[in-house]
């Protein structure tokens, strides 16, 4: 007797290989056969005719770490088929949160409504499996609390018994459960730390056989010296090397994808292990305040804040923005997402430069005003990027999906309780815009590349055993959907909206999802 038998589906296997048709048979979390018709009893008999059968999708970066322990139902990822994160990306990561790091992060728990509260993964472990995710979790550890942990949020290098303190760190969270490291270097403290210091610290801690992702030190100016700094950690440490949600950020960078796909492929074929992910969008999100200068954040949230009330480094900082954004036209590029009080909501789907021409006060004085009354909790989606190079970077044999979204209540969103804002559509849509769009309707790739490149590739770069593949005995995390109906719905102007297509999720042997609407069972699984 099985527990699910999948009957005539189209089989995309997570390899690459030519599809298939046939039945998926499912005893508890593994997959017990997939071949051709196949006549036995099973609890439950879904007929797939006319259905893709694909492994999960595996969204490569994510930032669910507090999120997903207040909403474990994860709705915003299952319906679009997603089945496992890869969190912890961009320097930062549930754990290890000690000293500074455990201060400044208190803004996390309180804005996610978290009740209890970690320090070491392993407590946190305990809370996200008491949770009951409804998707496989998996994370990196974010240099920015070890870092933070050790040194603070301070401008100054780090010596050799920091180094060893951090090391010390990395090591106690791989021993429960993390797959390597990720640094956020325009973030503080990671952008206050030397290619040197990055080196050394994998070289001491000994997870040269996990993976380094990166948000780089840079994306647009200075992308190229970026990379080149991320190929060098590779070749000095020999640790795979990943480039978060790659891009040529600002009109004037556009030109450089040349040089961008140049390097990378010259590091793949000196032999570096060397991989990238990219959201299927030409606008970023992150918070506002990375629109100034990187020493605006020196010390933390409460040291930004006094030097934005002192005229005289305000003029400074207002100064040196001029000087390396090319003009007020920037602004009109740069959307309000999300603020934390009442008063500003109105301004939430409003550029700076119209929220500011409405206002009567220049693009840059109202952006910092705004920082001011929100204390710092401001997130804008940027417009910076090429729409043609973002089809280039999709193309690329080792470029994954990853929505860079944190898991968000579609169920929930009334605009009174906390889910309001007008967050990025990459969190509702990224997976189903990348088959529909690019793949399926504009031919950017065969489909069995690119399911491949959301599956198999990823499990395999990650480490995650018996996952993104459809054979027997790996975990039955399993994606049915309608080829002619695939879409996202989600847009920037009504953000809050559900995919179409996705007919029929399932996660560790357990359906997790059906047209569209969450089954009552959630089976997630801490990887």
């Amino acid at each position: 007797m099985l527990d699910i038998l999948i009957k005539n589906a189209l089989i995309y296997d997570g390899t690459g290989r030519q599809p298939y048709s046939a039945d998926i048979g499912i005893t508890g979390k593994k997959i017990a056969f997939v071949s051709d018709t196949v006549n036995a009893a099973a609890e439950l008999t879904i007929d797939a005719d006319g259905l893709i059968a694909s492994p999960g999708f595996i969204d490569v970066h994510s930032h669910s770490e507090f999120s997903l322990t207040s909403h474990p139902e994860a709705d915003s990822k299952l319906l679009q088929g997603v089945t496992t994160e890869i969190n912890g990306n961009c320097g930062f990561s549930a754990a290890p949160i000690y000293n500074e790091a455990r201060q400044n992060l208190e803004k996390e728990f309180l804005l996610h409504k978290v009740q209890k509260r970690w320090q070491t993964f392993k407590e946190y472990n305990k809370v996200l499996s008491e949770a009951k995710p409804a998707i496989n979790f998996s994370t990196l550890t974010g240099h920015g609390n070890i870092r933070a942990s050790v040194l603070g949020y301070k401008n100054q290098a780090a010596e050799g018994a920091d180094i060893a303190n951090m090391a010390a760190l990395l090591r106690e969270s791989v021993t429960h459960g993390s797959i390597g490291m990720s640094t956020g270097l325009i973030y503080s403290p990671g952008v206050y730390s030397s290619n040197a210091e990055l080196i050394e610290l994998i070289r001491q801690s000994g997870v040269s056989d996990l993976i380094y992702a990166t948000h780089m030190r840079s994306e647009s100016d200075a992308i190229i010296e970026s990379i080149e700094d991320t190929i060098e950690i590779g070749r000095q440490t020999g640790i795979k090397i990943h480039i978060s949600h790659l891009k040529t950020a600002g009109k004037h960078n556009w030109h450089k994808i040349d040089a961008v796909l140049r390097l990378i492929a010259d590091a793949a074929a000196e032999g570096i292990k060397i991989t990238c992910d990219r959201y299927p969008y030409t606008a970023s999100q992150t918070s506002l305040d990375t629109a100034l200068p990187s020493w605006t954040y020196e010390g933390g949230d409460e040291a930004e804040l006094a030097r934005l009330s002192n005229p005289t480094e305000l003029k400074k900082i207002k100064a040196e923005t001029a000087a390396f954004r090319e003009n007020d036209d920037y602004w009109k590029g740069v959307l309000v997402s999300s603020v934390k009080t009442e008063k500003n909501r109105h301004l939430e789907g409003m550029t700076i430069a119209d929220a500011a021409a409405g206002a009567g006060a220049k693009p840059i004085d109202f952006a910092i005003d705004l920082l001011l009354e929100e204390r710092l909790a401001v997130d804008a989606i940027f417009f910076s990027m090429n729409e043609d190079n973002l089809r280039r970077i999709l193309s690329l044999p080792n470029c994954m999906v990853g929505s860079d979204s944190t898991i968000r209540p579609i169920s929930q969103h009334n605009g009174s309780n906390g889910q309001s804002g007008k967050p990025h559509p990459r969190g509702f849509g990224s997976f189903p815009r990348y088959l529909s769009k690019y793949v399926l309707s504009e031919g950017l790739m065969p489909l069995t590349e690119a399911i491949r490149k959301i599956t198999g590739l990823p499990a395999e770069t990650f480490g995650l055993k018996d996952r993104g593949v459809l054979r027997e005995n790996a975990y039955a995390d399993i994606t049915l959907f309608d080829e002619k109906r695939i879409r996202d719905t989600s847009d920037y102007a009504q953000p809050w909206s559900a995919p179409e297509g996705i007919e029929y999720v399932f996660v560790n042997g357990r359906l997790a999802a059906k047209g569209g609407s969450l089954a009552p069972v959630r089976a997630g699984m801490l990887l």
